[in-house]
C-alpha cells in the first residue's frame, strides 16, 4: 500500500500549502490546541490540496517552501504525554487510521532539518496501534539540541527505553532518515545513509502499528515563545 510521495522535482512552492507539496492523503494533523487532554486533530482530507489547511503550528515556510511542524513548551498534550506536539499520525487512503502487522516491510522516509529546539524533539516514530493497552512507541527518533541524532527503542510495551546515538548535524542542517520494519521482528534504522537494527522483542508481536512524523517537543515549561521547529522536505511511507 504505498503511500505518499516525493514533491515536484522542481522544488518545493513556497505559494501554497503543505498539501500542494506534499501528499497528504496518508496523515492527519495533531495539533497542541484544544482541550486539555483533548488536543485537535484536522483531517487528512482538509489538508489535502494547494489550499489545504494551515496555520501557526502547520504551515508552508516562505523561504523554501518546506513543510513546517511548530510545538511550543506550552500547548494541549494528549493524557500519556506531558510534552506538545505538531505531528502527523498515519492513516489509511480510506480515512481508516493505519494500524499493520509487523509482518511485511514499511518505511517511513524523511528529509527535513530541526530549525530550533529547546532541549530535544521526536521528528518520527513507530507507535503501537491496536492488539492490547500500551500507548508506548516502538522506535522515536530524537534530534537534540547539541545535534545528536538518537533512537530510542522501547524496551516492552510496558516501558522503558534503550538509547542509541546513531548521528550528529548541526542544528538547521538538512539531514535524512529511513525508519523501516523487516521480517516481523526487526527495525530497521538509516541515518544519512548509516543504517543500525534493532530486535523487536517478542512482548511487541500482538501488536499492530502505525507511523508519527513532525515536531513532538520533548520539553515543557510556560513558555508558549520556546519549543522545537521541524521542517521537511521530503516524506514517504511505503508498505509491502
Amino acid at each position: 500500500m504505498p503511500g505518499g510521495s516525493t514533491p515536484p522535482s522542481g522544488g518545493l512552492n513556497t505559494g501554497v500549502a503543505p498539501g500542494g507539496n506534499f501528499n497528504l492523503s496518508v496523515w492527519e494533523l495533531q495539533e497542541p490546541v484544544g482541550s486539555p487532554g483533548s488536543p485537535t486533530t484536522i483531517s487528512s482530507s482538509r489538508l489535502q490540496g494547494a489550499g489545504g489547511y494551515q496555520d501557526s503550528y502547520f504551515s508552508t515556510d516562505g523561504s523554501d517552501g518546506a513543510m513546517s511542524f511548530w510545538a511550543p513548551e506550552k500547548g494541549v498534550t494528549t493524557p500519556n504525554s506531558n510534552y506538545a506536539r505538531s505531528e502527523l499520525r498515519e492513516m489509511n487512503t480510506n480515512g481508516s487510521a493505519a494500524d499493520w502487522s509487523l509482518a511485511g516491510t514499511h518505511r517511513l522516509n524523511a528529509t527535513l532539518r530541526v530549525v530550533s529546539v529547546t532541549s530535544n524533539v521526536c521528528v518520527g516514530q513507530i507507535h503501537l496501534g491496536s492488539g492490547g493497552t500500551s500507548t508506548k512507541p516502538l522506535i522515536e527518533l530524537y534530534y537534540h539540541s547539541n545535534g545528536d541524532i538518537v533512537a530510542g527503542v522501547e524496551n516492552s510495551p510496558d516501558g522503558g527505553q534503550t538509547t542509541h546515538t546513531v548521528g550528529h548535524v548541526a542544528v538547521g542542517t538538512k539531514w535524512s532518515y529511513t525508519i523501516g520494519v523487516s521480517g516481523g521482528n526487526t527495525i530497521d534504522l538509516t541515518v544519512n545513509g548509516s543504517t543500525t537494527h534493532y530486535a523487536i522483542p517478542s512482548s511487541f508481536n500482538v501488536y499492530k502499528q502505525y507511523f508519527k512524523a513532525g515536531s513532538y517537543n520533548q520539553s515543557s515549561s510556560d513558555s508558549t515563545t520556546n519549543g522545537a521547529r521541524v521542517a521537511f522536505y521530503a516524506l514517504t511511507v511505503a508498505h509491502s
